[in-house]
Formats: structure tokens, C-alpha cells, sequence
């Protein structure tokens, strides 16, 4: 690092500042103070790690700086929260410099402006390879979050959005770098990547009607629509043919590709997911599509053939 640690934190704090009466202690503290709102609290953490998440020869500062933060808003909206405040831990390789770190404090400072929080403190050091842990405390309405669990036999399985364009997007941008043209539809794809939308205001449509689990889309549809199921102890049976994929995702990638952040929804009924993709379409132009239905047990998929076969479990494990 080319400044001393006090004039980096000297920097971001410049950077983070924000007026917001809840924050009593901000950045620059040993810890943020705040004052709560009402109903439950909410806590989550995720990371983005080099190598693993984020990629500098594709992605800029300021873009893993929103990626990281997007990504834990994402859990936050997956239990119909409101995210509130973001704490962050930030782990410097050697071959970053000042300036490239006030970037990516500034994709923190964009995604928390565009979620409508506050980034009020957390922690810079060195290390190996670059790393960055968000905390987001959000809030919602007492004894209204939803979780993996409430699942029941009968629901329909929904889904916001399309799913593959992060994983197209990853393997888009690495050919980018290499001379590929970039049409209008590999842009969306990187953008998708680099990114993410967090369905925050879709989640709360699905919560008032009537969402009995949610989870978001973070490491691939099936892996994730099967922990929802070991959590409410039923079973599944997917459609392919109606899983809505990216235009630009090649085959597997809506299915196992991951970090497309997506919600997968379960609806107990037509009239309530009809209801909430009418919603979804004209408050935020997102669709919604019914995908499956939730079983007694077993996990199974059906094609367009109407044949079925077990549930593969596919998507990204970091320890498999």
C-alpha cells in the first residue's frame, strides 16, 4: 500500500460519509453506534473473495465494491428484510494500491446509496489475497421474515427473473478480454456478474402474498431449491421447460451456474402467485414463473417430454 493505514481510513471515512440521524458513531470508531428501527432484527454476512468471486482482470474496483455488498442485501431481501446498515471487513493484497481500494469503497458507498443503507464501519488489513466481508443488519415487520422453512406440500414453486446470466456473464468476460465482440446481450450477461440486482422490493411483494419460504439464487437453482426443501422437510418436482434462462447462458448454466441472486419462492396457491407476478411486472418490470410444486417427498425433475428423473444436485459447493 502506497499511504499509511491512517490515511487510508482518513479516505474512506471522507468516502462513507453520510447524515443520518440512526447513526449516532460512524465510521472511523472502534464500533458504529446506531439506533434500531421496529419489528425484528435481521443479521447476514457474505464475502467475495479473489479467485473465487471476483475476478480484477475482468472486474473493476468499483465493481467488486457493489458486488460484495449486493450480495449480502441479497440475503437480507431472501427473508423479506429491509436492509439498514453494512459493516465491512476488508482483507488488501499486495498488489493493490490507494487508489484502487478508494474504488472499490466507492462501488460499496454506490450499492448502499441505490439500497437506500448505510455503510458505518468495519475493518482494513493486509493479506494474501484481496477479500471482502460485508455484514448487513436489516429489519422487518415482527414475526413477518420468511424463511427456507415454511414450505408445504401442494405450493408452487416460483421464481423471479431468468437464471444463467451470471455464469454466462463470468465466462463472457474472460473471453471479452481476449477479443470477443461485445453485443448488447454479452453486456447484460457481464453486468449480471459483475452486478447483481437483489430482489429486495420483490421479496416484500411476495411476503404479502403469501410466500410460505424463500431463497435466494446464490450458488445455482437446483442446490438452492433443494436446501429449501431439506429445510421444510418436502419434496419437489421441477419443470425445465418452464425455468426461464438468460439468452446468453450456454447449457447447465440456468440450472447450476449460481450468483444469479434470483428469489426462489414457494406460493400456496395459483391466485396468490398470479397475483404477485401481476404485482412484480408493473412495480418492477421483473416476471415471475412457476416452475414446479412442491411434494409429500422425493425431488424430481420433468422435461419437456413429460419425463421425469431424480433431482441432480447440481451448483457450486465451496468444499465438494
Amino acid at each position: 500500500m502506497d499511504i499509511s493505514e491512517d490515511e487510508l481510513l482518513a479516505a474512506i471515512r471522507r468516502v462513507l460519509s453520510v447524515s443520518d440521524p440512526a447513526i449516532i458513531v460512524a465510521v472511523g470508531d472502534d464500533a458504529a453506534v446506531v439506533r434500531p428501527g421496529g419489528g425484528d432484527l435481521v443479521l447476514t454476512t457474505d464475502a467475495v473473495v479473489e479467485g473465487v468471486h471476483v475476478d480484477r482482470a475482468t472486474a473493476t474496483a468499483r465493481e467488486i465494491g457493489y458486488k460484495a455488498v449486493a450480495v449480502t442485501v441479497s440475503d437480507a431481501a431472501a427473508v423479506a428484510a429491509s436492509p439498514r446498515f453494512a459493516l465491512s471487513s476488508l482483507t488488501l493484497s499486495p498488489e493493490v494500491d490507494a487508489a484502487w481500494t478508494m474504488e472499490l469503497f466507492g462501488g460499496m458507498r454506490e450499492a448502499c446509496d441505490e439500497f437506500a443503507m448505510s455503510l458505518v464501519g468495519g475493518n482494513v488489513s493486509s493479506g494474501p489475497v484481496l477479500s471482502v466481508t460485508v455484514m448487513v443488519t436489516g429489519e422487518v415487520a415482527a414475526g413477518r421474515a420468511i424463511s427456507r422453512a415454511g414450505a408445504e406440500a401442494g405450493d408452487l414453486v416460483t421464481l423471479t427473473g431468468s437464471l444463467g446470466g451470471s455464469a454466462a456473464g463470468l465466462r463472457l468476460a474472460r473471453e471479452v478480454v481476449h477479443g470477443r465482440e461485445v453485443t448488447d446481450e454479452v453486456r447484460d450477461a457481464i453486468r449480471r456478474h459483475q452486478r447483481p440486482t437483489p430482489r429486495v422490493g420483490e421479496a416484500q411483494v411476495l411476503a404479502r402474498h403469501g410466500a410460505t419460504a424463500m431463497i435466494d439464487v446464490s450458488d445455482g437453482l437446483v442446490i438452492d431449491l433443494t436446501r429449501l426443501c431439506e429445510a421444510s422437510d418436502v419434496g419437489v418436482r421441477l419443470d425445465l421447460g418452464r425455468i426461464p434462462a438468460h439468452p446468453a447462458s450456454a447449457e447447465g448454466e440456468a440450472l447450476g451456474g449460481g450468483e444469479d441472486y434470483e428469489l426462489i419462492a414457494t406460493m400456496p396457491s395459483d391466485a396468490a402467485a398470479s397475483d404477485a407476478a401481476a404485482e412484480l411486472r408493473e412495480v418492477f418490470g421483473v416476471p415471475l414463473s412457476v416452475i414446479g410444486r412442491i411434494t409429500d417427498s422425493g425431488r424430481e425433475s420433468v422435461d419437456e417430454a413429460g419425463a421425469s428423473r431424480p433431482l441432480e444436485r447440481l451448483g457450486w459447493d465451496h468444499f465438494g
